[in-house]
């Protein structure tokens, strides 16, 4: 009875016979040539491919030839070493060569050698050598796939601390050029851009953001949308590209998020300017509170006065800019109509009474604030925006005439 660390008698005889293997060393060099050029025959993705990845493959080919002769010199080894023949190849490779691709492959490589079994095997061991290449056919395979699901869990890994990176740069208001570069290494191209952001629920938090977020990448990539997502905190940050209609895309992962709001931030023209989108969004979410009844979702510039009254910068000068300026362009008569009419509460008469003038004219001028501001002063919610914004307008002004005196 053999020891426990000794191989079977079985496993010591040789695979095939020795001069077979004789025959395989001397053959090797043409057996890798003959599979590159099989390759090229009868795979149009290996033709179509650069110069250098063509270089990589061929270089697989063959040490996928020299590991089948190692295999059977050796009979005490049960499995092929076949790390050697993926090892080979940089791991960027496997970006450029899907697993099938892989499998296609391997599959042209053992042809070649299985259609020269007559020539190279000794008279009377044909099958011996036809069963050996079966075997390692059927171990190489297995190693391709297992070599892609590494480099793939790998990629998995580094993608989700470069996606986790940039998500982090972009709520920090951060555009440098390595942004770009991160976004590249990303395989991100998409345009235009939106930022949506809410909370993440308790439950999905206690079972690790991960799989929640592999649920949205699955979601986004059925609706054919671009996604790098984030948890920080309690908040659930998406980024989205490929699509033109901000709510649209949000309304589509707003079962994602836990309750309260979810924001989408105005649509930019690509990832640098991201930050933009992801500023509004954010203050709009902190702001959301003071508007209950908000749409869920909701744009970050439909909460602009909300942004505004909790210190938001950028949405007081949105306010100012988009809404008082043009109404003090059109002369005061506007403002004063517009003032009175929302002091009045909406009604047409009073506001007529206050002003000596026709309620008709008290419509006109409405009309014109509307036409100026895309604001319909009758509307409760687009009524208090526009109060909001003459407010900040005015105080806007009188911090500037102040100015100008201190400066005289």
């Amino acid at each position: 009875m053999p020891l426990a660390d000794e191989a079977p008698v079985d496993a010591l005889r040789p695979r095939v016979h020795v001069e077979t293997v004789r025959r395989l060393e001397r053959a090797t060099g043409a057996l890798g040539t003959a599979a590159i050029a099989a390759m090229d025959e009868r795979l149009p993705w290996f033709r179509n491919m650069s110069a250098e990845n063509r270089s990589w493959l061929g270089l697989v080919a063959q040490a996928g030839i020299a590991a089948f002769l190692d295999w059977i010199r050796h009979p005490e080894r049960n499995r092929p070493a076949l790390t050697e023949v993926f090892g080979t190849a940089p791991r960027e490779l496997a970006r450029a060569v899907s697993l099938q691709h892989a499998v296609e492959m391997v599959r042209v490589i053992i042809d070649v050698v299985e259609v020269q079994v007559d020539d190279l095997a000794v008279p009377g061991g044909e099958a011996e050598l036809r069963e050996a290449v079966l075997t390692y056919a059927r171990e190489i395979a297995f190693s391709a796939a297992q070599v892609y699901a590494r480099t793939a869990e790998a990629r998995g890994a580094w993608d989700a601390r470069l996606e986790a990176l940039v998500v982090d740069s972009l709520v920090r208001g951060e555009t440098e050029d390595s942004l770009h570069s991160w976004a590249s290494a990303l395989n991100w191209s998409s345009s235009p851009v939106v930022v949506v952001a809410g909370t993440i629920s308790d439950e999905d938090m206690a079972g690790g953001a991960e799989p929640h977020i592999d649920e949205i990448r699955t979601q986004a990539r059925r609706a054919r949308l671009d996604l790098l997502a984030g948890v920080q905190g309690n908040r659930l940050i998406l980024v989205l590209g490929g699509s033109d209609d901000p709510i649209a895309a949000a309304e589509r992962f707003a079962g994602r998020f836990g309750p309260g709001p979810v924001i989408a931030g105005p649509l930019v023209r690509d990832l640098r300017a991201a930050s933009v989108s992801a500023r509004a969004a954010l203050s709009a979410l902190r702001a959301a509170p003071a508007w209950p009844e908000a749409p869920r979702p909701a744009g970050a510039d439909d909460l602009l006065p909300e942004r505004a009254l909790d210190g938001d910068p950028e949405a007081r000068a949105a306010l100012i800019s988009d809404i008082y300026e043009p109404l003090a362009g059109g002369g005061h008569a506007l403002l004063d109509t517009l003032t009175t009419y929302l002091e009045q509460g909406s009604s047409l008469e009073a506001t007529a009474r206050l002003l000596f003038v026709h309620t008709n004219t008290v419509r006109y001028r409405l009309r014109r604030v509307a036409e100026l501001t895309d604001y319909q002063p009758s509307s409760g919610r687009d009524g208090f925006t526009l109060w909001v914004a003459i407010a900040l307008g005015r105080l806007a002004a009188r911090r500037s005439e102040a100015t100008h005196r201190r400066m005289d």
